[in-house]
């Protein structure tokens, strides 16, 4: 048999409770042929040992953290161990629908593209609210010298039924990592992702990073997948989701994009700082005051669980950059080729 030349590596995104839903969802939509390596950061006992009966049933590999991982950390993990020439990364909780893959490695294929990104819902009911189509990433220079970033996401909030009639493949500048096709060549220049983008905005980095070497990003709208966020849906998701979306892994992925890009610490950038913690508090903190409150606007005890939650947050984030030196993955060096405007058609 051809041997696929597709490896899908899949990665914890912010909790564990969509690992079921989505990995069936991969089997049962994917025609195309394909390699999975499904890293699993510290999931709960019930669903490693889901994942490891999956595994014996379908022949992939598991590669095993006894620690949570950073976004880009995971995905390094499962890059170091790619072989095909293209790679697909997937957050765990993704679905998918009929024909996504083919349509990311036609568009691949027929343009030389070196990222395609999917038509990109979001929540549920799946495949129906757009959530990103495509977008812009990039530095611009002000009148004075100063670098500010460019970002805007296409079409968001869109409804796909309406939108789709009016969409095409497209040379854009923006990918997102919830589902994102790569050619795997580009790591030969730019080596692996940056890990010092630790929870935020990592997508635009790598982008921007692919499109300095000259690599080009493509919208795919034939393929079409959706992510479900969601809050913590079980108590073993709560650590994890606290880590993931902490403040301290927020303020160290802004700064790191800041001096890498020697950006202004303009609107952007404080506009960012004001909304430190806003996941927790939507998805965690809000509901637990509705509930304790019987559905009221309980604002006392609002900020005595917001002071608990930095306090607990802060705890987490020092445990975790004590151990992690420790327990870390080594990840063998990516040979890098020297830089050249074109990517091979290889």
């Amino acid at each position: 048999m051809t041997q696929p030349t597709v490896t899908i590596v899949v990665v914890p995104r912010e909790r564990f409770s969509c690992t079921q839903d989505s990995l069936e969802s991969l089997y049962e939509h994917t025609d195309f042929p394909f390699q999975l390596i499904y890293v699993d950061g510290n999931s709960p006992a019930k669903v490693q040992q889901y994942l490891q009966a999956k595994a014996h049933e379908k022949n992939f590999k598991i590669i095993r953290t006894d620690y949570y991982l950073s976004p880009n950390h995971a995905r390094n993990i499962g890059l170091s161990q790619v072989d095909t020439k293209y790679l697909v990364f997937i957050d765990n909780d993704v679905i998918f629908s009929p024909g996504w893959l083919q349509a990311l490695v036609t568009c691949a294929e027929e343009t030389n593209a070196t990222v395609v990104g999917p038509l990109m819902c979001e929540k549920k009911p799946i495949h129906q609210r757009v959530h990103f189509a495509g977008g812009e990433s990039r530095v611009v220079t002000d009148i004075k010298g100063k670098r500010h970033l460019r970002e805007k996401m296409y079409k968001q909030g869109h409804q796909v039924t309406a939108l789709r009639p009016q969409i095409q493949r497209t040379q854009t500048e923006l990918a997102e990592f919830h589902c994102v096709l790569v050619r795997k060549e580009i790591f030969e220049r730019i080596g692996y992702l940056d890990e010092g983008m630790l929870n935020t905005k990592e997508h635009l980095d790598f982008c921007m990073t692919v499109a300095q070497v000259g690599g080009k990003v493509y919208f795919e709208p034939n393929s079409l997948v959706t992510y479900v966020p969601g809050p913590p849906l079980e108590l073993s998701d709560l650590a994890f989701y606290m880590l993931r979306w902490s403040d301290a892994w927020t303020l160290a992925s802004l700064q790191r994009l800041r001096e890498k890009w020697d950006l202004s610490e303009d609107g952007y950038f404080k506009t960012k700082y004001k909304k430190l913690g806003v996941r927790r508090i939507s998805t965690i903190i809000k509901p637990l005051v509705r509930r304790l409150s019987f559905g009221a606007e309980n604002k006392p005890l609002k900020r005595m669980l917001k002071f608990l939650d930095r306090k607990v947050n802060s705890y987490l984030t020092n445990r975790y950059a004590k151990m992690l030196p420790q327990h870390k993955l080594q990840l063998k060096p990516i040979q890098k080729q020297p830089v050249t405007p074109e990517l091979s058609n290889v």
